[in-house]
């Protein structure tokens, strides 16, 4: 199963829609939390063209419509923030996303981010540290 939908890369304006306000009540809900908040607050000055990436990200990921062209992981490598934001960051995902998407949307969306937050996490935090938590360094 190939983790971006193929889709017909067609969509309905009500499934862009679905789209947008999945993406919008992910981060309502995302600065509302103690973990996320100050996480999406200090990485994101310009909050209606980021909304634009990611909800092109997640129409590509659902319905294959191939408008993202970026590198999702690469920012996100970069942010300064533990292992225990991908649990929070699923929570708030996850919610938006059945709330906002059609129920076989909301399945594929939450599909593909359960694979971007273990793959991400593997990325960013590849070591295990003294503490037996997943770390940055060696």
């Amino acid at each position: 199963m190939a983790l971006i939908e193929a889709g017909s890369g067609c969509t309905t304006p009500g499934q862009e829609a679905a789209i947008e306000r999945m993406v919008r009540l992910f981060y309502e809900r995302g600065l509302r939390d103690d973990v996320l908040g100050p996480i999406f607050r200090a990485a994101i000055h310009d909050w209606e063209p980021h909304i634009a990436i990611v909800a092109d990200f997640w129409s590509g990921a659902v319905h294959g419509t191939g408008r993202y062209r970026g590198n999702a992981f690469a920012p996100h490598a970069r942010l300064d923030f533990g292992p225990e934001a991908f649990e929070r960051w699923l929570a708030a995902f996850e919610s938006a996303a059945r709330d906002a998407l059609a129920a076989p949307d909301a399945d594929v969306a939450i599909r593909v981010a359960r694979h971007m937050a273990q793959s991400f996490r593997a990325g960013i935090f590849p070591f295990t540290g003294k503490d037996g938590r997943p770390s940055r360094t060696p």
